[in-house]
């Protein structure tokens, strides 16, 4: 099997030290493929600068709502600019987070209209967050009509109800091992039980999210994508398919989307 990694944040500082042997690690596992999150202006372009330098790694270029106050006019033109790159797979990681509310939920929206727009304008596909935000989310989403190019909601951590939502806009999902957490997967776990295999990709979220049903438990709370095979089998067996038959259709559905 050969796996593609949607949503690593390889370019965070927990991999300074050791990130060519977390990237041999990973393609030895069947990860062959990974695409570089960016998160912010200077993440997006530390990622296209990493994506640079292996032809199986890529980036997306953008915004996460965290940082929705340090997007502007001046900075859209930047991350166009960045998105230029043939190594530049999608806008984002962009969208809403009214958990933490890192941002005013008024730049956040703003922030977020901003990168759909340019999404819009380029054609490129569009990476998104989505946290205890879901009515306004979708209603953003909506405004765009048909005009909008595919998407994926990285890091689907919903239940049934928001999943039919996505599914009905034509999102791809992007599971992470969120549904190997037994504290707080219940919602995910039954919605994936509904997951087509045409609009399923997996990912890590590396270095967060680290699988908390890892046997043996791992020396540190990093996450890698080396994991990546071990949310392939958990979210296998919840959809009723062979690791096989899930691995073939993520992988599918990761280069129709980001012209892999």
């Amino acid at each position: 099997m050969t796996l593609v990694d949607i949503g690593v944040n390889l370019a965070h500082d927990s991999f300074d030290g050791d990130r060519d042997a977390v990237i041999g690690r990973a393609r030895e596992a069947g990860v062959a493929r990974m695409i570089i999150t960016g998160s912010s202006l200077a993440s997006s372009a530390a990622a296209l600068r990493l994506a640079r330098q292996d032809p199986g790694l890529f980036a997306t270029i953008g915004v996460h709502p965290h940082h929705a106050t340090e997007l502007g006019e001046h900075e859209v033109h930047e991350l166009e600019a960045l998105l230029a790159d043939e190594k530049a797979v999608a806008v984002g990681e962009c969208g809403l987070d009214f958990f933490r509310d890192f941002s005013p939920r008024d730049r956040q929206e703003a922030a977020f209209r901003l990168q759909l727009e340019l999404a819009m304008r380029t054609g490129l596909p569009v990476f998104l967050h989505q946290r205890d935000a879901h009515e306004r989310f979708v209603a953003l989403l909506d405004e765009c009509g048909t005009r909008l190019p595919a998407g994926v909601a990285h890091c689907f951590t919903g239940g049934p109800a928001e999943l039919e939502d996505y599914l009905e806009r034509g999102l791809y999902i992007g599971v992470t091992g969120w549904v190997c957490d037994e504290r707080r997967g219940d919602a995910l776990r039954a919605a994936v039980r509904h997951l087509p295999l045409d609009r399923v990709m997996i990912e890590t979220d590396a270095p967060y999210l680290l699988p908390r049903d890892l046997q043996p438990r791992p020396r540190t709370r990093r996450n890698e994508p080396v994991h990546l095979p071990h949310v392939l089998q958990v979210l296998a067996g919840l959809m009723d398919v062979s690791p096989q038959e899930l691995a073939a259709a993520s992988t599918r559905n990761a280069e129709a989307l980001f012209g892999l």
